[in-house]
C-alpha cells in the first residue's frame, strides 16, 4: 500500500480540540497497491497448504466441509484476480487521517448532487469495505439508478480499527464506543457539521453508541441488525429458556431466531474470549478463508448467502458473487488482520441484541436472512424515536453486500424525512 498526492476532498475547519493536541489531524490521500511479491507468498501459500482429513458427517455441522475450501483453493490460486478489487478500490477515492493516535483509512466520494446528506456507513466482521463498494454509485448518484437527486448522499465509508488499510491499535479500548466517537470526529474534519450514519452488524453496535453519545450534528441512524430485545427477554433468550408466555407471533418468532443464533456463534464465544490464539489465521490463507466463511445467518451456519455467492461467478442485479468473497477474504490476508479484527470481539462488553436506549431518531429495516428479526413492537419501545421501519423481502445479514439495490432503496427512504431539516 502506499499513500499519493492526489485531489483531496473540500478542506474542512477543524474543531478546536483538534488544533490544539498533537495529533496529526491532516487527511492525507491513499492508494492501495499491494506488492506483487505479497501476492506471489499468498499463492505458495494456497498451494502448500496442509489439508485436514474429510469431516465425518455429510453436512456442515462439523465446520467448512473440505471438498468445499479445496474448491475455493483452486479457485483462488488459478483464477481469482486482485488486482481488479484493488482497480476497484482505487477509483473511488481512498484517504488516510489520524484519529486518536490509530490511522483510519476511509473512501469518501462526494455527490455531484450539492444538497445530498452527508452519510457514514459502518461495515462489521468478517466484512470490510468491500462490502459497502456497490453502494457508492447508488447513494451519491441516485439518478442513473432510477431515483431522484433529492435522495443523494456524500458517502464516507471507514475501515474499523485494526481492519482493512486502518491502523491497528496498539493498545486497548477500541470497543464500539470508541469507533462512534471516532467516526463522529471523522465526519466533522471532512466538514460535515451534519451527517447521518448507518450500520450493520458490528457497525450496527457503532451506530447505537453514536446513538447514545448524540453528538452535535448527527441526525440519525439506520441499522439493518436492530438492538430491540426487552431486558427480560433477552434474559431468558441468553439462558436458553422457553419463550415468555405474554409474547405475540412475532415475538415469538423472533426469540426463537434468538435462541437459533446463540447456538451458532461460537467462533464470536472464542474471539472475545482468546483472540491471540489464533495465529493459524494469520498463518495459513485456507486457515483465514474457513475462519471468516463459518460466519451465521438466518438460514445456517456457515452463512447460505455466503454459500450461495460461493457458487455465483456473475451477477446481474449485484447479488454476491464469489470474487468477490474473496476480494474480501484477501483484503485481510494482504494486511494481516485476521487477529487483529477478532480483538473487537474481546473488547466489547456489553449485550448484543438487547435495547440500548437509544432516544434520537433511528430507522430500522428489517431482513429476512438477519440473525433475528426484530419485531416492531420491540422496536418501537427499544427506538422511542423511530422515524422508519420496514420489513424488507429479500436479502440478510450482509446485505448491503448481497442484495445492494436494495439496501441503498432502503437508506434512501429510511432517512427522506430529514432531508428539509438537514438543510435548514
Amino acid at each position: 500500500m502506499a499513500e499519493k498526492t492526489t485531489a483531496a476532498p473540500r478542506p474542512a475547519p477543524l474543531p478546536a480540540e483538534l488544533d490544539a493536541g498533537a495529533e496529526d489531524s491532516t487527511i492525507r490521500p491513499f492508494t492501495v497497491e499491494i506488492p506483487e511479491a505479497d501476492l506471489r507468498e499468498l499463492r505458495a501459500r494456497i498451494a502448500a497448504t496442509r489439508w485436514p482429513d474429510k469431516e465425518t458427517v455429510e453436512d456442515d455441522s462439523q465446520g467448512v466441509p473440505l471438498a468445499r475450501m479445496q474448491d475455493l483453493a483452486r479457485y483462488w490460486l488459478t483464477e481469482h484476480d486482485w488486482r481488479k478489487c484493488e482497480a476497484r478500490l482505487n477509483a473511488v477515492p481512498n484517504f488516510i487521517t489520524e484519529i486518536d493516535g490509530v490511522d483510519i483509512h476511509f473512501i469518501h466520494v462526494r455527490s455531484k448532487h450539492e444538497d445530498a446528506l452527508p452519510i457514514v456507513v459502518c461495515h462489521g466482521w468478517p466484512g470490510s469495505i468491500v462490502e459497502q463498494l456497490k453502494l457508492i454509485g447508488r447513494l451519491t448518484d441516485p439518478t442513473a439508478h432510477g431515483a431522484s437527486a433529492s435522495d443523494a448522499f456524500h458517502v464516507v465509508i471507514p475501515s474499523m480499527p485494526g481492519y482493512g488499510f486502518s491502523g491497528k491499535p496498539k493498545s486497548t479500548g477500541w470497543g464500539p464506543e470508541r469507533m462512534a466517537q471516532a467516526w463522529d470526529q471523522l465526519m466533522k474534519r471532512l466538514g460535515y457539521s451534519r451527517y447521518v450514519a448507518q450500520g450493520g452488524d458490528w457497525g450496527a453496535f457503532v451506530v447505537d453508541q453514536l446513538g447514545l453519545q448524540a453528538p452535535d450534528g448527527l441526525l440519525a441512524i439506520h441499522t439493518n441488525m436492530p438492538a430491540t430485545v426487552p431486558a427480560d427477554v433477552d434474559k431468558a433468550s441468553q439462558a436458553g429458556e422457553p419463550p415468555p408466555a405474554n409474547l405475540s407471533a412475532d415475538e415469538r418468532r423472533a426469540y426463537e431466531q434468538l435462541l437459533r443464533t446463540y447456538r451458532q456463534v461460537e467462533y464470536a464465544r472464542y474471539m472475545a474470549a482468546r483472540p491471540q490464539t489464533l495465529y493459524g489465521i494469520t498463518d495459513s490463507p485456507l486457515g483465514l478463508a474457513a475462519w471468516l466463511l463459518d460466519h451465521n445467518d438466518a438460514d445456517g451456519q456457515p452463512a447460505a448467502a455466503v454459500l450461495a455467492g460461493l457458487d455465483r461467478t456473475t451477477s446481474a442485479n449485484g447479488e454476491l458473487t464469489r470474487d468477490e468473497i474473496l476480494d474480501n477474504i484477501t483484503l485481510y490476508w494482504l494486511t494481516n488482520t485476521g487477529v487483529s479484527a477478532s480483538r473487537l470481539y474481546w473488547e466489547y462488553k456489553g449485550g448484543f441484541f438487547n435495547a440500548k436506549g437509544v432516544s434520537i431518531p433511528v430507522a430500522v429495516s428489517v431482513f429476512p436472512g438477519e440473525q433475528y428479526q426484530a419485531p416492531r413492537s420491540w422496536t418501537e419501545k427499544a427506538y422511542p424515536n423511530l422515524i422508519y421501519f420496514n420489513e424488507v423481502d429479500q436479502g440478510g445479514h450482509f446485505a448491503a453486500w448481497e442484495e445492494p439495490e436494495v439496501f441503498s432503496h432502503e437508506l434512501r427512504a429510511a432517512f427522506r424525512s430529514l432531508r428539509e431539516w438537514s438543510l435548514s
